[in-house]
Parts: structure tokens; C-alpha cells; sequence
């Protein structure tokens, strides 16, 4: 297993690297200088860009600025002088990882809640209503359900507070309409893994062996089921706990979705890389983790590694 996941390591820091020198390249051929601004003339620009050694070649550029990041160093804004990126991360993640907390305990609790009572179920009638809901919630875009949340709920009944997250009570619908699409896959893929290991053997045996339902279900068919839903988990939960851009912006929350907009639209390029190489660590580490727990639940797995 040690060699797998040092093997699985090593392709992440290969998929960093490449998306470090995607997003390094395309900032670079985007036109005009991130410094430049009606208030800046073209000497104080040059003296700007010396600063922040935009006047060096391109290629020498890449070459500090990834042996910066090896040094954890990700730059200062160039919108924020002083600010280094790192900083602004930190401000801005809290929020969006509180946010995505909240989506990932509703998509566990109504995900593999709602998947284990279909899987049991047997009127045809609550299934095709079941299979409409999870057709519903894959297809439409968590921001048209982030809009009709505001609308409904916010403003024409006005339940919940629809900006920021002073309260409690204002995480409900951005952590709805982000839990929605993972909800929806979660209790697909639980039902049908359900249903499958019900008809293994072992489980035909585990009955004529007089052992009572709750434990069958709780000991043999739920840790074999949920192998699936624990796979899906690593890109669910790196995605949900780096945030919905749009859905940040509808709810106006400080987070680092909203924030990325804004280096984007204030060619703020420093701050898009950090932002950029923070999300896909986050996104490699959670499929790491997630292979890691999947490897504990079932010895199998380890085994195959």
C-alpha cells in the first residue's frame, strides 16, 4: 500500500505542476501589464513591474515563481500591495470550509439516508418519484438552485437570510443548492451497491444463520456498499469544501470562490495561481484520503495496492 500511495503522490505533484504551468502561461498571455491602471503612467509602471520582476523574460519568471512556491511562498497581490497571497487565502477559506462543512453533513446524512430507504423500498410508485428527484438534481445547475432558493425562500417568503453568513440560519440555502448535485449521486450510488450486495452469498448466509437485520445490514451490507460512495467522496469533498464560485457570488460570502472572481476580474495573476495551486492540492489530498479510508474499510483493497 505504501508504494500505491507513493505512486498516487507522485502523479499529484505531477498534475500540480502541470496545472501550476497551464495557469502560470495563461496569465502571461493574457494582454496588457496586471499593474497597469488609469492612475499609473508608463514610468511608474516600469518601476512597478521591476518590483515585482515583471521586466524579466518570461521563462526566467516561471522558473522564480516555482521555486518560490517550493518554498511556500506564493507572492503578494499585485491589487493588494503588502498582502501576500497566502494571507489572502487563509481570510478567505474560512468561510467557504465552514459553507462546504455544512453541504457535506446534509449530502451524507439525505445522500445515504435517502439511498438506503429506496434501496429497501419496494412501492414502484416511491422509486419512480425517487428516480425523478436524483434525474432533477443532477441535470439543473446548483446556480439556478441557488437562485431559486434566494427567490423562493429568501425573498417572496423570507425564511432564511439570502447574504453573507452572519448566522446559522444563513448557510441553509448556499449549503443546499452546493449539496444538491452530491446528494443526488451519493443516494444513487448507495441504493444500487445496496441492492447488489444484498444478493451476495454471504448475506443469504448471514440470515439462514438466524443473525438479526439491523446487524446485516450494519456490519456486512453498509461496509461493502458504501466502498463507491467513499470513492466519490474525494473529488465531493474537495469540491464542496473549496467552494462554489457562482454560488458564492449569488449569496455574496466572503469566501475564496468569490475571491478568485475577483483576482480574475482585477488581473490579479499572483493571486489566481495561489488560488489555483490551493485548490488542486486540496483536490489531490482529499483522493488520497479517500483511497486511504476505502483501503481501511475493506483489507481487499489494501491488499490489491
Amino acid at each position: 500500500m505504501g508504494r500505491y500511495l507513493l505512486k498516487r503522490l507522485l502523479i499529484g505533484v505531477l498534475t500540480l505542476w502541470v496545472l501550476i504551468t497551464i495557469t502560470f502561461f495563461m496569465t502571461k498571455a493574457m494582454p496588457g501589464s496586471p499593474l497597469s491602471s488609469k492612475n499609473v503612467t508608463g514610468s511608474t509602471l516600469k518601476i512597478m513591474e521591476k518590483e515585482y520582476g515583471l521586466d524579466k523574460p518570461v521563462l526566467q519568471q516561471y522558473g522564480i515563481y516555482l521555486l518560490n512556491v517550493l518554498k511556500g511562498d506564493l507572492g503578494t497581490s499585485y491589487k493588494k500591495p503588502g498582502t501576500k497571497v497566502s494571507t489572502i487565502i487563509a481570510d478567505t477559506f474560512e468561510p467557504t470550509l465552514k459553507l462546504g462543512m455544512v453541504g457535506l453533513a446534509i449530502t451524507l446524512v439525505v445522500g445515504i439516508g435517502t439511498g438506503i430507504c429506496m434501496a429497501r423500498v419496494k412501492s414502484e410508485r416511491l422509486k419512480g418519484i425517487w428516480l425523478g428527484g436524483l434525474t432533477f438534481g443532477v441535470s439543473i445547475p446548483n446556480f439556478l438552485v441557488a437562485l431559486l432558493l434566494m427567490l423562493i425562500f429568501g425573498v417572496e417568503l423570507q425564511w432564511f437570510p439570502i447574504l453573507g453568513l452572519d448566522s446559522p440560519a444563513n448557510y441553509v440555502l448556499p449549503a443546499i443548492a452546493m449539496a444538491l448535485y452530491p446528494i443526488s449521486a451519493v443516494s444513487k450510488l448507495t441504493a444500487t451497491n445496496y441492492q447488489e450486495v444484498m444478493k451476495q452469498d454471504y448475506i443469504t448466509m448471514a440470515r439462514a444463520k438466524g443473525i438479526s437485520n439491523w446487524t446485516i445490514v450494519f456490519r456486512h451490507v453498509l461496509k461493502n456498499a458504501l466502498i463507491p460512495v467513499i470513492t466519490y467522496m474525494g473529488p465531493m469533498v474537495a469540491l464542496l469544501i473549496t467552494g462554489s464560485v457562482v454560488i458564492e457570488d449569488i449569496y455574496t460570502i466572503p469566501g475564496i470562490g468569490r475571491e478568485f472572481i475577483q483576482s480574475i476580474s482585477n488581473h490579479d495573476y499572483t493571486l489566481v495561481l495561489g488560488i489555483t495551486i490551493f485548490i488542486g492540492a486540496i483536490i489531490i489530498i482529499c483522493n488520497i484520503l479517500a483511497d486511504i479510508i476505502c483501503s481501511i474499510v475493506d483489507p481487499r483493497i489494501r491488499e490489491s495496492m
